[in-house]
């Protein structure tokens, strides 16, 4: 039997490897955790705290895979993360990595990178000011698994609890811009991304 599911609202992913099978997708979803991995390693300097590109890969995997694919990447960039490979931020990882309070965001790349699939299903990637608002909406939920989670882990294995206030203004605040400009890169990259395919269609007639 075939592997050949219906492509009733393709994304980037599907439009550039045209042959899609179980094999394409395997590699797809692992192209997408190594992405990640790569992005969570870079730091820009910006005030109040450094931009990381971890969000961004998570929102650009996300939108170019398709929920689905985008979910299971994410998922598959967390098992990692667990088994011990260096891929979280400044190349860490392992089975402790989940009693860290950050550890709460990793987990919740995975319904982020669902959500900005969710919106490219929809084409809303291919459109700056939609594109905008949708990659926002999904950078917004690590931080509804996160602080949640940074709060339980302060409490039970740091011996520090720590009120939804004080969470916020520690988990949250310090984000904000930097969520709001990768948001906006993401946003941009995905159109140019699309007009790139559009113009090498026509060069193959």
């Amino acid at each position: 039997m075939s592997y050949a599911p219906a492509l009733t609202r393709p994304v980037l992913a599907d439009v550039l490897v045209r042959n899609r099978s179980l094999v394409s997708d395997v590699a797809l979803v692992g192209a997408g955790a190594a992405l990640v991995a790569l992005l969570a390693q870079v730091e820009v300097p910006m005030f109040p705290v450094p931009i990381t590109g971890q969000t961004l890969g998570v929102v650009l995997v996300g939108a170019a895979l398709g929920a689905k694919r985008g979910a299971i990447a994410m998922t598959t960039y967390m098992l990692l993360a667990v088994a011990g490979a260096p891929v979280l931020a400044g190349f860490s990882g392992g089975p402790a990595s989940v009693l860290l309070p950050s550890f709460g965001f990793v987990l919740g790349f995975i319904p982020a990178a669902a959500i900005a699939g969710w919106f490219a299903e929809r084409r809303w990637d291919r459109s700056l000011g939609w594109g905008f608002l949708g990659f926002i909406a999904a950078s917004v939920v690590p931080f509804l698994v996160g602080v949640p989670y940074m709060m339980l882990i302060l409490s039970t294995v740091f011996g520090t609890p720590v009120g939804l206030g004080g969470a916020i203004e520690m988990g949250v605040l310090p984000f904000v811009i930097g969520g709001v400009v990768k948001a906006a890169l993401a946003a941009a990259l995905l159109p140019l991304a699309w007009r790139g395919v559009a113009a090498l269609d026509r060069d193959s007639e």
